[in-house]
C-alpha cells in the first residue's frame, strides 16, 4: 500500500504500525521519527517561515483570533499524483496545524485514480486513540493497532493510579505565548490523568486568544508553556513575552517557581501517540520523579529566571 501522509501524528501512527516503508509522502513538518521520515518525499510547503518571525507575527500571518490558516500551506498536486497513493491521511481539524481535508479532497480530483481520503479529527484523549485503530484498519493491520492500542491505555491507567491519592495542583497549559491561548483539545484531560486540575480550557475545546488578565485572575499553582510547533529552546527564547507582563512575577505558579516548558510538538499539539508520553512527563511536573519513568531535560525544564 503506499501511503501519503499529509498530517505529523498520522506520519507517527503509520510508523508505530510498523508500516513506515509504506510511506510515500508526508508534510514538511513530518519529523518524527527521523529515521523513517528522512528518506520520504516531502509534498507540502509554508507560505512563511516561522524562523523569521516572533510569536505575534506568526499569530497575525495565520489569521489572528479567527485561527483561519486557509492559505498557509501548499499541496503540490502534481508531485502528489506522481507519487500515485492508495491512501491520503489528512485532517479537519485546524487549518493552521495541517493543510485541510477540504484542500486535499479537492486536489484529489484531478488525479486519474483517487487514493482514498481519510481526515483524522480527533478532539479528545480516547479520539486520539480511536484515531490509532481506524488508522489501522484502513491500513490493513487492525490487530497490531488493538494491540498497541492496550498499551498506550494501560500506560494511562499507571499514571492515574500512580498519582490517585496526590494533592492536585491547579494547571494552566499555555499553547501560544503572543496572544496568550489556552491549550484545549486532549490537553486537558493529559493534565487530569496527570494528577491535575485543568484551568482556562474544556475537554475537546477549540480554544481562542485570551486576555492576560483571564491568566492573572486564574493564579494557578503550576504554570506549563507548549507552544505549538515551538521547540522548547524557542520557547524559551521568547520568555520575555511572559515575564515582562505586568503581576507576572506575583503569581502563585512563578512564585514557587513551577513554571515549566515542554515540549509541545512531541508531546501535546499533535494527536499522535505520543500524547501518552505527554500525560506521563505532566505527572512528572506535578509530582515529581517517582510518578513515571525518568523524564530528560528535553521533555521537561523550569522556566528559569534570565
Amino acid at each position: 500500500m503506499r501511503i501519503v501522509s499529509l498530517l505529523p501524528a498520522a506520519t507517527d501512527i503509520v510508523a508505530e504500525l510498523g508500516l513506515g516503508g509504506d510511506l510515500v509522502g508526508r508534510t514538511h513538518e513530518c519529523d518524527w521519527p527521523p529515521d523513517v521520515v528522512r528518506s520520504v518525499p516531502v509534498v507540502t510547503a509554508a507560505e512563511f517561515s516561522a524562523d523569521t518571525l516572533s510569536s505575534r507575527e506568526i499569530s497575525d500571518a495565520v489569521g489572528g483570533a479567527s485561527h483561519r490558516g486557509s492559505s498557509l500551506y501548499t499541496l503540490d498536486v502534481e508531485r502528489l499524483a506522481e507519487l500515485a497513493p492508495d491512501v491520503v491521511l489528512t485532517q479537519d481539524l485546524c487549518d493552521v496545524c495541517a493543510v485541510s481535508y477540504t484542500g486535499v479532497a479537492r486536489a484529489v480530483r484531478v488525479l486519474d485514480a483517487g487514493p482514498r481520503v481519510i481526515s483524522l479529527e480527533p478532539r479528545t484523549l480516547p479520539d486520539v486513540l480511536a484515531c490509532r485503530e481506524h488508522v489501522g484498519a484502513v491500513l490493513g493491520v487492525p490487530d497490531v493497532a488493538a494491540v498497541q492500542v492496550a498499551r498506550l491505555r494501560a500506560r494511562l491507567d499507571a499514571v492515574r493510579r500512580t498519582v490517585r491519592d496526590r494533592p492536585r495542583p491547579r494547571v494552566a497549559a499555555i499553547e501560544w505565548l503572543d496572544p496568550l491561548w489556552p491549550a484545549g483539545h486532549w490537553v486537558p484531560e493529559q493534565i487530569r490523568t496527570a494528577g491535575g486540575e485543568p484551568l482556562l480550557a474544556e475537554v475537546g475545546e477549540h480554544t481562542k486568544p485570551m486576555e492576560w488578565a483571564r491568566l492573572r485572575a486564574a493564579d494557578p499553582d503550576v504554570i506549563v508553556l507548549l507552544p505549538c510547533g515551538f521547540s522548547p529552546e524557542r520557547t524559551e527564547a521568547e520568555r520575555q513575552l511572559l515575564t515582562e507582563l505586568p503581576g507576572w512575577a506575583e503569581l502563585t505558579a512563578v512564585r514557587a517557581g513551577e513554571v515549566w516548558v515542554l515540549d509541545g510538538p512531541a508531546y501535546f499539539n499533535r494527536p499522535g501517540p505520543r500524547v501518552v508520553r505527554g500525560a506521563e512527563v505532566l505527572a512528572h511536573v506535578l509530582h515529581g520523579v517517582d510518578a513515571v519513568p525518568a523524564v530528560s531535560s528535553s521533555e521537561a525544564r523550569r522556566l528559569l529566571p534570565v
